[in-house]
């Protein structure tokens, strides 16, 4: 039977805003007693008096727990209630001391006096004019926040969710919800169509409802993001809207009729098909098209340059000796202001655009380097010796907003913008980085098109190179100095769609297979290379020099499985008497290896970063972490969720990134995951040495199955049909060997 606590917020433990996981320790109301609450709910603040409903249950290792199905947030109506509630800072103007006095004078009416009376707060010695002012006029801000905080628990949302809608839509936010309760989930950040369907069902919302079919059709396009694409095929956008709704197909054509009229959707043939699309992915494909293919048919600013002896004196300059094939692709880079480098590895990629940037330079042009995730940056500063950083911080994106300030109202200041890492740069991305540049500067984007796409919608540079519409350049040949690696060769061979070829234990090799086809054992078998092997043969530090990959998160041999037991094994939580809690019984220690998972500007940490966590305050609920290069970074325990543990992590991950070693492991329970290009994007990874545990057959589906996974997009469609000046040769692609 759910049993309900009266209770207030004493401190915030967790909070992950994405899951609602929440972990919190409150005050109960009759016993002032202090207790655990956990669940998924909205966010609470300290200080708020909160209703919770669940049950009690006796958890193993942390004892008596709330299990709260639902945390509803209400006005206090003691007087303990109303001064915690007032010491919290909820209404400003009114610290812990105030609190108390205006407590002892006006008892549990003081609220009722602020909002009715507020005058009335005079009566207390001390309190003058401009404080009155202050409180009053923080008062009648919160005033419509209140009502809605009402209205929303109601519907079991609170927190900050209702600040954000109120910021939104000010007093009128009821009316607003009330009128078209899933304009939410699209007006809204962090409200999904799940919450504001359940919000309309409780406001006897129809399941057929007009604006339910509109949203929850709206919810299934631009839920195809998620999986890397731009649009969705009319009928599986039909089926999916069906089921998520639970409504005829005739009501969802009815609605795509609807959506296409106020352009919520927007539907093109592709490849036979008809493909509905997000608006703004639809027009951002469309921009690229046209700036690239206008860059491409402009003269660059260096036509001037005599570029045989730019080439010299740089290679003079950096002592660095290309050879005929680079040459080469730096004239194909030169003669336009849009050009595209890519190739696979140890074909001389970073030699080349160290060249470049040299040539660029000796013609006095501002160059600017940028790459979509901070190690990616930090590996192309150190490999050019310039400044390199993120797009994110290139295009200054504010942390408040998420929104870029340089744009074509606030361009960047440069001649020549390169972008390492390309295949991870989206179409949203590569669009705010064409409207940033100046109307005279060009841009080079450099990667490998074999790799992995971006996690995010779009399939940027291997629809740039397939449209064969910008001048582009693919170099082939291994250099010398590479050539003897069996990383790279096998790499190489992948790519072919031939097996790899594996060195025998005790060999020179670099690139070794060990064969298992229980997920069990496979994962003994990582921890035994990690921990041993690999240490005692070839002189790596296991945390340091080794990292994990596998294709997915979840399974007996994925990420997470990997992690608890290299952690188990490198670093025992039972050595650690501080430690920070995460959901799932998942926690982090001192001496553990973990990984930013989100840009945080604030902090100079960037998703991909990896760091060993220095230490644990529980006191102050604060730990920091080594991002080594004298980067030691503060966080506290709330922060936990930016950050998870990375003696392994997925090979998508991974993408930007190299370490000395890597163990990769390929099962056949991976089988959904297993691409070419998966491999090959693992396989990559490995500088000196890279180990596959697991089964022969795995890494066969791998080698056959091709890229696989292609994404609805459009941009090679725009870039193929889009105009060419007449007179004018807009691109060239060449294939350097």
């Amino acid at each position: 039977m759910p049993e309900t606590l009266h209770a207030s917020v004493d401190r915030i433990r967790f909070h992950n805003p994405e899951s609602g996981w929440t972990v919190l320790v409150a005050l109960r109301e009759d016993t002032r007693e202090a207790v655990t609450i956990v669940g998924a709910f909205p966010e609470v603040q300290e200080g708020e008096p909160i209703v919770a409903v669940g049950e009690w249950r006796q958890d193993r290792k942390y004892g008596r727990q709330f299990n709260a199905d639902s945390i509803s947030i209400v006005m206090p109506t003691s007087e303990e209630g109303v001064e915690r509630y007032l010491a919290a800072g909820h209404v400003k103007g009114i610290r812990a001391g105030l609190a108390k006095k205006l407590v002892a004078r006006f008892g549990k009416d003081l609220l009722r006096v602020i909002d009715e009376e507020p005058n009335r707060l005079r009566e207390v010695p001390g309190l003058g004019a401009k404080t009155l002012e202050k409180i009053t006029g923080s008062w009648n801000e919160q005033r419509g926040v209140r009502n809605l905080l009402v209205f929303l628990a109601q519907h079991g949302l609170g927190g900050g969710r209702a600040f954000r809608i109120h910021k939104h839509y000010g007093d009128n936010a009821i009316a607003a919800i009330r009128e078209n309760p899933y304009r939410l989930s699209h007006e809204v950040r962090g409200i999904g169509f799940k919450t504001a369907d359940a919000i309309a069902r409780g406001l006897g919302y129809d399941l057929s409802s007009p604006f339910r079919l509109l949203a929850g059709l709206r919810h299934v396009v631009e839920s195809a993001r998620e999986g890397g694409h731009c649009g969705i095929p009319e009928d599986d956008a039909i089926a999916d809207t069906m089921k998520l709704l639970g409504v005829s197909e005739e009501l969802v054509r009815l609605a795509i009729d609807s959506a296409m009229r106020m352009r919520v959707v927007v539907a093109e043939e592709l490849a036979g098909r008809r493909v509905l699309f997000e608006p703004a992915l639809h027009a951002a494909e469309s921009r690229i098209a046209e700036k690239l293919i206008a860059l491409s048919a402009e003269a660059p600013p260096w036509r001037d340059l005599d570029l045989e002896e730019a080439v010299a004196n740089a290679e003079a300059h950096t002592a660095i000796s290309l050879d005929r094939a680079q040459r080469d692709a730096i004239a194909v880079a030169m003669t336009s202001k849009a050009a595209v480098i890519t190739g696979g590895p140890g074909v001389g990629k970073t030699t080349l655009v160290n060249a470049l940037v040299a040539v660029l330079q000796s013609a006095e042009l501002e160059v600017l380097l940028a790459a979509p995730t901070g190690r990616a940056a930090k590996r192309l500063a150190e490999s050019t010796n310039m400044p390199a950083v993120t797009i994110h911080r290139l295009l200054e994106m504010s942390s408040d907003s998420g929104h870029f300030q340089r744009d074509e109202e606030n361009p960047l200041e440069c001649d020549v913008v390169i972008v390492d890492e390309a295949s991870m740069v989206d179409v949203p991305l590569l669009d705010a980085v064409l409207r940033a540049m100046p109307r005279e500067a060009a841009i080079v984007l450099v990667g490998d098109a074999d790799q992995l796409p971006s996690i995010g919608p779009g399939q940027v540079l291997h629809d740039i190179l397939a449209s064969a519409r910008v001048p582009s350049v693919r170099l082939t040949e291994i250099h010398r100095q590479a050539a003897g690696s069996d990383i790279i060769a096998n790499a190489h061979r992948i790519n072919r769609g031939e097996h790899p070829r594996f060195g025998m234990p005790g060999s020179a090799s670099d690139m070794f297979l060990f064969k298992t086809a229980e997920p069990e054992l496979a994962v003994r078998r990582v921890v035994e290379l990690v921990t041993e092997r690999i240490p005692r043969q070839f002189g790596l530090k296991s945390l340091r020099d080794v990292q994990v990959l596998a294709p997915m998160r979840n399974g007996t041999a994925g990420v997470n499985v990997l992690n608890r037991e290299l952690q188990r094994a490198l670093n025992p939580l039972e050595r650690h008497q501080s430690r920070v809690e995460r959901p799932n019984d998942v926690f982090f220690a001192p001496g553990d290896k973990v990984m930013q998972i989100e840009n945080n500007y604030d902090k100079n940490v960037f998703n991909g970063d990896v760091g060993v966590l220095a230490s644990v305050d529980v006191g102050k609920e604060m730990f920091t972490v080594d991002f080594g290069a004298e980067l030691i970074v503060d966080y506290t325990f709330d922060e936990a969720d930016q950050l998870t543990l990375a003696y392994a992590t997925t090979i998508h991950k991974s993408q930007g990134s190299e370490y000395p070693a890597v163990v990769v492991v390929l099962m056949p329970q991976h089988s959904i995951m297993l691409r070419r290009n998966l491999l090959y994007t693992a396989v990559t990874r490995g500088r000196k040495l890279v180990v596959v545990v697991g089964d022969t057959s795995a890494v066969g589906t791998a080698v056959r199955t091709g890229h696989g996974g292609e994404r609805w997009t459009r941009l090679e469609q725009c870039l193929r049909t889009a105009g060419r000046p007449p007179g004018r040769p807009t691109a060239r692609s060449t294939t350097a060997r």
